[in-house]
Formats: structure tokens, sequence, C-alpha cells
């Protein structure tokens, strides 16, 4: 009998181990699929969020002083422009980077960075200069995105 019962003390601590193998197994695989959906959830929300400074400007009306601090605060980043279309410079001046806006919306080089900018600030705010950004102008502002959705460039035409 001693026999007997050692055996099933044997079988129900295996059993034991067994069945905590197997609940830790389960928990850790639920907890690395949630892991992954935080991810994903992580990462579209910072995709949102480095959008949202570009975003206020998508279809709205500013005015020139707004135009010409958007032009400090963006055109030195990487592959990124600002197009300023004025009543004095109807094909308009690029600062940053040129960007490919001629032609069709939705072609492959839509949205593509074409090379740097000659746009310079100082003839924003130069009064005699035909690229000059009159500060209680009106421009009609929107954006510009390429084939993967990434903003490219903010396109502001003088009303």
């Amino acid at each position: 009998m001693s026999n007997a019962q050692k055996a099933l003390v044997m079988a129900a601590g295996l059993f034991l181990a067994i069945a905590l193998i197997t609940i830790a197994v389960v928990m850790f695989v639920s907890a690395q699929e949630a892991t992954k959906a935080a991810q994903n959830n992580f990462s579209n929300i910072q995709t949102e969020l480095s959008q949202t400074a570009f975003t206020v400007y998508d279809n709205t009306t500013v005015s020139g002083s707004q135009v010409v601090n958007a032009l400090r605060k963006f055109s030195d980043q990487d592959q990124f422009g600002i197009q300023i279309i004025t009543g004095k410079n109807p094909v308009g001046s690029w600062y940053g980077k040129v960007i490919n806006v001629v032609v069709p919306i939705g072609s492959i080089t839509y949205g593509s960075v074409v090379g740097p900018a000659p746009g310079v600030l100082a003839n924003a705010m130069d009064e005699a200069s035909n690229d000059y950004v009159n500060p209680s102008g009106k421009f009609k502002a929107h954006i510009v995105k390429d084939n993967s959705n990434v903003i490219r460039a903010i396109v502001f035409t003088q009303q």
C-alpha cells in the first residue's frame, strides 16, 4: 500500500506540474498577443501625433504672419517643403525642399522630393521682393501627401 500511495502522490505531482506549465504557456501566449496589439496602437498614435503639427493647415485659411511662422518652423525639416504662392508671384516659391506637385495626385512621383528649394526666408519678409508675404494677407493652405500617406509639403496660396 505504501508503494501505491507513493505512486499516486507522484502522479498527482506530475499532473500538477503539467497543469502549471500549461497555464504558464497559455498566459505567455495571450500576453504576447496583447503586447503586439499595444505596439500597433502605440505606433498608430505616434503617427497621428507626428502629423498633428501639419494637419492644422489642411484646407484652412491663415494669415500671412501664420505663413511666415510655419515657414520658420518647418522649412528646415528633412524631406519637407513649403510653397508660398503670392499675388506678385503666381508660380510660387519653394522653401526647404521642392516637392513634386505638378503631376496628377495618385501618380507614383506625386509628393516626392525633387531637390533643395531656392526660397530664402529673408525674401518672404522683404517688401520689395515678389516673394513677400503680407502679414495681414489671407492664404488658403493645404497639405501634400505622397503615396505612402506621409505629409511632404504645405502649399499656401494668397487669396
